[in-house]
This record gives structure tokens, sequence and C-alpha cells, in this order.
């Protein structure tokens, strides 16, 4: 097994770690962070979210780079991102920090496009992502990390960065999703 599909495969492993931390009441206290108060348990899951997430961005630059890319790659490596942040997104809607709508609406999107990607890999066409679709994850990542840290450093100031930047990946994560219909649709039209 390679360097980039090893990374995957971690990112996959990380998953169950940071549930257990969002979703147990560790006695581990807690900081108060202007206005309002991070559990320590919170703030060591959004640490394994954004080593997570760097591994996505270093698996994938390994595997481009030295043409690792494997057919096991492919399969492993959008599966562990969409699986990454759905539980985030859920844990955050648990924890009344996210909209139940946009989590819906953001987890949709990844499951139409992964639907759209399946059809097009059964008729042999190859989906990459685009611009669109990057803008999409990185706003989804940093909202995500900011919203797992309970909007720190910005709730010293009373900032809803956190929000913002969530309400942000939602209108990419929209415009992308329509993109990549828009541009593939004879996908679904021609299939058989």
């Amino acid at each position: 097994m390679n360097l980039p599909n090893k990374l995957t495969f971690a990112r996959v492993l990380m998953i169950p770690v940071f549930i257990i931390l969002m979703s147990i009441s560790f006695p581990w206290g807690s900081w108060d962070i202007g206005d309002t108060i991070l559990p320590v348990s919170h703030f060591v899951a959004a640490l394994l979210f954004i080593i997570a997430a760097g591994t996505d961005w270093i698996d994938g630059y390994y595997a481009r780079k030295y043409n690792l890319v494997t057919n096991l790659g492919k399969f492993m490596d959008p599966l562990a991102d969409k699986l990454l942040v759905s539980a985030a997104l859920i844990l955050l809607v648990e924890i009344e920090l996210a909209p139940a709508w946009v989590v819906i609406i953001i987890i949709s999107r990844e499951l139409a496009v992964t639907g759209l990607r399946l059809v097009a890999a059964g008729e042999g066409t190859v989906m990459a992502a685009g611009s669109m679709g990057k803008l999409k994850t990185v706003t989804q990542m940093v909202a995500i990390a900011s919203l797992l840290l309970h909007n720190f450093p910005f709730s010293y100031i009373g900032f809803p960065f956190g929000t913002i930047m969530l309400y942000i990946s939602l209108v990419f994560t929209i415009i992308s999703g329509v993109d990549y219909f828009v541009k593939n649709w004879h996908i679904m039209r021609d299939s058989k």
C-alpha cells in the first residue's frame, strides 16, 4: 500500500476517534472563550479534524506528484472525505452549532454528486473536481473547524465567523452541485 493510501486509511481511522471526542462528555474541563465555553474535548476533536483534513491535501499531492494514483485511492479518498465532513456536520447539529437544514442540503449535494460520479464511471467517464468544488471543500473545512472550536478566536469579539463561513460554504455547495449536473447531464440522459 502506497503512502497516499495509508494517509487516506489513517483519515478513516481518525473519524471514530473524532466522533467519540465530540459525543462523550470527558471530564477534561473547558475554557471560557469570550461569549462561549469551549470544552477541551471539542478542542482536541477540532485539532483531529484539522489534521484529518490536512491529510486529504497531502495524500492528493503525493498521489499526483509521484504518480501513485490507484483505484483503491480513487474509491477511498472521496469516501473518507464525505464520512469526515458528514460526521462533523451532524455532530455540529447535535451540539446546536449548525442548523440542520444547512447540513441536510450539504450532505444531499454530496450524495447526489457521488451518484452522478458513479453513473459517469459506469459510462467510462471520470468527473474531475472543478474550481467551484474545490472552493466548496475549502470553505466547508474552514467553517467546520471554526464551529468545532466554538468560533474561537472570533468569540472574543462576538463575530460569528464560523456561521458566516458555513453559509458561504452552503452557497458554494449549491453552485458547485448545480454546475456538476449542468456540465454532466448528458451522462444521465445518455446512460443505458
